[in-house]
């Protein structure tokens, strides 16, 4: 049965942190809003490092921050100047804007890059953040995907041809390296004050556009909730691919109803040419790739996590619908 705004979380909703905890904990993207959370979240429980490019405002004292970029040979020096226990990678760009070439080298030359000196300096736990968006939403999907679904979503939005090469490239890496603890985590949509993806950025508009006839299933999760399902992801013995799921999933016409936005419904064969030329014209963030997913199913099976890790989310549907407001 599906959760309904307001739902309240299931009992043992905590502090993930505990026992098998690293001692050195690296982060890359640090300067990314998830990475600041997880920082907060992680500081008190272990010796963080943080990689990026970007500077880190409001940096702790003790978190150490390495301003270099993942493709760089500078990189190195985070791993030769702390001993590194585990890696929780977030540093990933998802711009639809940025040249298509920048965007996969970073992405996925930085992901070669990373996990290559994990191997070469003893890293014993890998966490990779991915997304159940690989999937991709799609006319034939059925509900509640497993991890074991093929990743088409590249077939009808390029840009993510990057994030399903990174997550591919993790999965070959946790089979040639089963010396190391690897964790591929794909959350759902993420959501949350700080957010500034598609999902939350269309959410925040006051008369978003949908598609006649349409009202797929959707399924959101806080960003405090990722934070601390990569938390978890670091516990000893942990290994595999999971879907992380919120506190359940509803039709996109209750978000919209809980956010009282006013959706202003499109003709299918209209809406992707209006979503375009607005998206041209920057008077959008939100790319016209995007509409398959306020238009099709793409909602995923998250039991194993919560069976392997004991996760359950921390916020309420409810918390999570309008943590974007």
């Amino acid at each position: 049965m599906s959760a309904r705004p307001g739902d309240e979380p299931a009992a043992g909703a905590g502090d993930p942190a505990g026992p098998g905890m690293p001692r050195t904990v690296l982060l890359t993207g640090i300067s990314g809003n998830l990475g600041r959370g997880l920082a907060k979240l992680l500081h008190t429980e272990a010796l963080v490092v943080g990689v990026d490019r970007r500077p880190f405002a409001g940096r702790p004292k003790d978190v150490a921050h390495h301003q270099v970029d993942l493709r760089k040979a500078k990189v190195e020096e985070a791993f030769r100047h702390h001993r590194i226990d585990a890696l929780i990678h977030m540093g990933i760009m998802h711009d639809p804007r940025m040249p298509r070439s920048e965007a996969h080298s970073f992405n996925v030359v930085g992901t070669h890059k990373i996990l290559d000196l994990c191997v070469r300096y003893g890293v014993r736990k890998v966490v990779v953040l991915s997304s159940a968006n690989v999937y991709g939403p799609r006319p034939d999907n059925s509900n509640f995907l497993p991890e074991e679904t093929p990743l088409m979503a590249a077939e009808r939005f390029s840009e993510m041809r990057d994030l399903i090469e990174l997550d591919m490239y993790a999965q070959s890496f946790m089979w040639k390296h089963p010396e190391l603890e690897t964790v591929i985590l794909r959350p759902v949509n993420i959501v949350g004050p700080t957010v500034r993806n598609a999902p939350s950025n269309y959410l925040r508009l006051r008369h978003p556009i949908t598609v006649l006839g349409f009202d797929p299933m959707v399924q959101l999760i806080h960003e405090e909730d990722v934070c601390r399902a990569l938390v978890l992801a670091l516990r000893t013995g942990l290994r595999g691919v999971f879907n992380v799921t919120g506190p359940g999933e509803v039709p996109l016409s209750a978000v919209l109803r809980e956010l009282e936005r006013r959706p202003v419904a499109v003709p299918h064969p209209l809406v992707r040419p209006l979503v375009r030329r607005a998206f041209e014209a920057r008077l959008t963030g939100f790319p016209p790739e995007e509409i398959d997913h306020i238009q099709y199913l793409c909602v995923v099976d998250g039991s194993r996590f919560t069976r392997d890790a004991g996760w359950t989310p921390s916020r309420t549907l409810r918390e999570t619908i309008r943590s974007v407001a």
